[in-house]
């Protein structure tokens, strides 16, 4: 029920698809009836807090060169990006890891949303060369700043209902490293275009703003953004297990 009625909220509000609402009504509904309130709690963290820094300073985020292609909209494959490795471990009984997947979660969507906001561009993880704001792989003090606040957030909430403070470390350190496998993997293996119309950076096939198809510049096609949540959360959960 309270999956159903934060999922409604947030499809009122935009910030899911009719997909994306179903997808977390799913998510919701597994992640309460396994791991109780604290289970519940990191979930909402997560979910709340990331819809909420989508809409910080929308319009300046949609001019720049590699805004979201999906806008602040999530579908259900970004719901079970990110959220899918910590329902499987919800399911498994493995409630640190659900908090450590959640934590990693937060941590890369905080670094995403509040980094592109950054007055200095972003350096490629890899290279630390300049790259466009927005793009995979690309960091700032601030979004280093504000992964670390994200994956705080999941912990303390999690931990709240559980009465253990040595959770929030553990989540800190998942989320933190699960977001640093997030840029590295968006800075080498993630599939990067350039639209050859208009001259900008993307990482779709199809360029949202124009609608030309784009041209393939590095990357392997098959690892798109979801696929590289999926991966950073999946490491989240397994460094708060182990």
């Amino acid at each position: 029920m309270l999956g159903a009625t934060v999922a409604t909220v947030a499809y009122w509000r935009r910030a899911l698809s009719a997909s994306g609402a179903i997808g977390a009504t799913l998510v919701g509904a597994i992640t309460f009836a396994r791991g109780g309130m604290p289970a519940a709690a990191a979930l909402l963290a997560f979910f709340v807090s990331s819809s909420a820094l989508s809409r910080v300073a929308m319009q300046r985020k949609e001019r720049l060169p590699l805004a979201q292609t999906k806008g602040a909209q999530r579908d259900v494959w970004q719901v079970l990006a990110n959220g899918g490795a910590a329902t499987l471990c919800v399911l498994l009984g493995k409630r640190s890891g659900l908090v450590g997947a959640l934590a990693a979660a937060a941590a890369d969507t905080w670094a995403t949303e509040l980094g592109m906001l950054a007055r200095r561009p972003p350096r490629l993880i890899t290279t630390l060369r300049t790259v466009e704001p927005g793009t995979s792989g690309g960091i700032t003090p601030e979004g280093v700043l504000a992964s670390l606040g994200g994956a705080m957030a999941v912990g303390v909430a999690a931990a709240a209902f559980r009465g253990e403070r040595h959770g929030i470390p553990r989540a800190v350190v998942a989320g933190m490293l699960g977001s640093l496998v997030d840029s590295v993997l968006g800075a080498t293996l993630q599939a990067s275009y350039a639209c050859d119309v208009c001259g900008q950076p993307t990482e779709e096939p199809i360029h949202a703003r124009c609608g030309s198809p784009t041209r393939r510049v590095r990357g392997y096609r098959w690892v798109t953004n979801d696929v590289v949540n999926a991966i950073a959360t999946g490491c989240g959960a397994l460094i708060a297990l182990v």
